[in-house]
């Protein structure tokens, strides 16, 4: 099993840096970049901490939440970005005395009837919600989705914003077609960015059908898909990658095609991930708040039972465009 040291020593910072960020410090001051480093060391190497109260005392819970997320744990390996939403709620349940359960792919693998309130982490399929008993149907959470025809509260990106944005910023250095690079959760089904960006783009007078490429949210993905464009000749000189995932398998392939940087080809990405700051070069991308969208979830279930409320909330986390060298 992975140690404390084991971490500090592949993420480059002092055991104590570690130890209190793992253990949710609320004095230490880090940068935001360290700290999800840490966690996705943390993550790779599997480390596990249990938490000890030294009281020695059983504590007992008010509640009892579960957290259902919708992708295989291996995800959370893959993109550091379910990384960070898991420790948003692992986190705040700790600070806030919550009981709490993960399952993954979907699979209530727990008993439900110690559950008090349940957190659907991304799209989940609605088979899944006819598992749940009818005293749960008010203390359901939506995180990293949003479903305007449901009665849930959510806590989300306004991913459709996003992608307009990057768009617009293209425009206005000067591009007149920029291409898209995506994946995507579900067999036929349209990626929010990838609806927002092709419906905007082509409204702009800068977006085809012709340069939209998609695969999985994987690096490999990304540079197969990379490669496919690359070898046409013809290719936009401005692209939207729909995460920092793809982005890195891009770079690779724009690299091994010997091509500049953004000189011959500019690239901005999403989520912002610890890696997008080392890649070569660094990777202009949109970040999004991940753990902000965990802990908030954890806090709508907690006040709605509180404050009895009924009416359902939705939440969006802001983000923030991060220009670096991927971008003129």
């Amino acid at each position: 099993m992975a140690t404390l040291k084991d971490i500090a020593t592949t993420a480059g910072v002092s055991l104590a840096t570690v130890s209190r960020v793992l253990n949710d410090d609320p004095t230490l001051s880090v940068k935001e970049e360290t700290k999800l480093r840490i966690l996705e060391v943390a993550e790779k190497l599997e480390y596990r901490s249990k938490i000890v109260k030294k009281t020695g005392k059983k504590t007992k819970h008010k509640h009892h939440f579960l957290a259902l997320y919708n992708y295989k744990q291996e995800a959370e390996v893959d993109d550091p970005y379910y990384l960070s939403i898991r420790h948003g709620i692992e986190t705040q349940c700790d600070k806030l005395g919550i009981a709490l359960t993960n399952c993954y792919n979907s699979q209530i693998d727990t008993d439900i009837t110690k559950i008090t309130g349940i957190l659907l982490i991304g799209k989940t399929d609605p088979r899944v919600l006819h598992q749940v008993p009818p005293r749960l149907n008010n203390h359901i959470c939506y995180i990293d989705f949003s479903d305007t025809q449901a009665e849930y509260d959510s806590v989300d990106i306004d991913l459709a914003k996003i992608s307009k944005q990057v768009v617009d910023f293209f425009v206005k250095q000067g591009y007149t077609r920029i291409g898209f690079i995506g994946g995507q959760d579900e067999p036929n089904i349209t990626d929010i960015r990838e609806h927002a960006f092709i419906e905007y783009g082509s409204l702009k007078g800068v977006v085809s059908e012709d340069d939209i490429y998609l695969g999985a949210f994987s690096s490999l993905s990304g540079y197969n898909l990379a490669k496919k464009m690359l070898a046409k000749g013809d290719f936009p000189k401005a692209m939207f990658i729909a995460s920092d995932s793809i982005a890195i398998g891009v770079l690779r392939a724009i690299h091994e095609l010997g091509l500049n940087i953004p000189g011959d080809i500019a690239l901005i990405s999403v989520n912002d991930i610890p890696t997008a700051r080392f890649t070569f070069p660094p990777l202009s991308t949109v970040r999004i708040h991940s753990e902000m969208m965990g802990i908030q979830g954890v806090n709508l279930l907690v006040e709605k039972y509180r404050d009895e409320r009924t009416l359902p909330l939705q939440v969006y986390v802001p983000s923030q465009l991060k220009l670096r060298e991927t971008t003129r």
